[in-house]
């Protein structure tokens, strides 16, 4: 069984990345405009190594409006683990170790961060970097109950975490195995070349998750359909239905009984706010079994 389950007291666990403008604590009066029963944000810029100090009185105004109890933080896309620039790796370490505590404060799980490119240096060394970083990190933060959940990568460029087997080797590596574990991204997923469209290969790939990164470090998906074909390592989201993997594997993967209690959130396209979560959010629910 996954680490990483909540008690599922709405029927699901469906929700989506939110919008914080106008402060962190707005995010719980969009979930109920889309009817999310969970949700991810950033607890800063997305884009920034620094963001603005969090004050004990926003933590206090988020408590107090929350009203969804799996929450999960995005970190900076500017992160990079495996990078072989000094600054660039120190800034990363820095950053993370911020993401981390924020999510702390709030009282948030977990924290998704893409694992990282290794810029050339292969993807041994990049590994093995990722993980000591993740301790250096960890022994900053020694009593942070947060975890790391490294997202699964499409491919591209030098980008680590686009195969199980890396993935899986990251945590290996690491020092305290409790505080990190793997978010699936279907898009991601598909693109790096792991079939889901059909029952039988759908089932393979969550042999190969399990035989390589294991079912109970599963800590989240994120739902989105894809752009781009099989294997064509380019991350490129889509509404569900919308895309090159279609309805089906969104069917098996909401009905996975080993996965019930682990947040599902759409990282699609959102030309109007709330509009494309409503209308993802209504298929995803149509495809639940009763």
């Amino acid at each position: 069984m996954p680490r990483f389950t909540f008690p599922d007291t709405h029927g699901d666990l469906l929700g989506a990345h939110i919008s914080t403008r106008g402060g962190l604590h707005t995010v719980f009066d969009r979930a109920t405009e889309i009817n999310a029963s969970a949700i991810a944000l950033f607890a800063k810029n997305g884009n920034q190594w620094k963001g603005k100090a969090m004050t004990d009185e926003d933590i206090a105004v988020f408590s107090s409006k929350r009203t969804v109890r799996p929450v999960l933080t995005h970190a900076s896309y500017l992160i990079n683990l495996a990078t072989t620039n000094p600054d660039f790796h120190r800034k990363s370490i820095d950053a993370m170790i911020d993401e981390l505590d924020r999510a702390e404060r709030l009282g948030i799980h977990a924290v998704v961060l893409h694992p990282g490119a290794h810029m050339g240096a292969g993807v041994d060394a990049g590994i093995e970097q990722i993980a000591r970083s993740l301790d250096q990190i960890h022994a900053a933060i020694p009593n942070h109950k947060v975890v790391t959940l490294l997202e699964t990568a499409a491919g591209q460029g030098s980008c680590l975490g686009c195969t199980f087997e890396e993935l899986g080797r990251i945590l290996a590596l690491v020092d305290d195995k409790q505080r990190v574990g793997v978010c699936f991204d279907t898009c991601h997923v598909f693109a790096s070349g792991y079939e889901l469209r059909n029952r039988d290969d759908y089932e393979r790939t969550m042999d190969a998750l399990a035989t390589h990164v294991g079912i109970e470090n599963v800590g989240a998906f994120h739902l989105n359909d894809s752009k781009k074909p099989l294997g064509s390592r380019v991350d490129r989201h889509q509404h569900i239905g919308d895309g090159e993997i279609g309805v089906e594997a969104f069917r098996f993967l909401l009905n996975d009984a080993r996965f019930r209690g682990i947040p599902k959130l759409l990282e699609t396209p959102k030309p109007v706010e709330h509009e494309s979560d409503r209308r993802n959010l209504t298929l995803l629910r149509s495809l639940l079994s009763a």
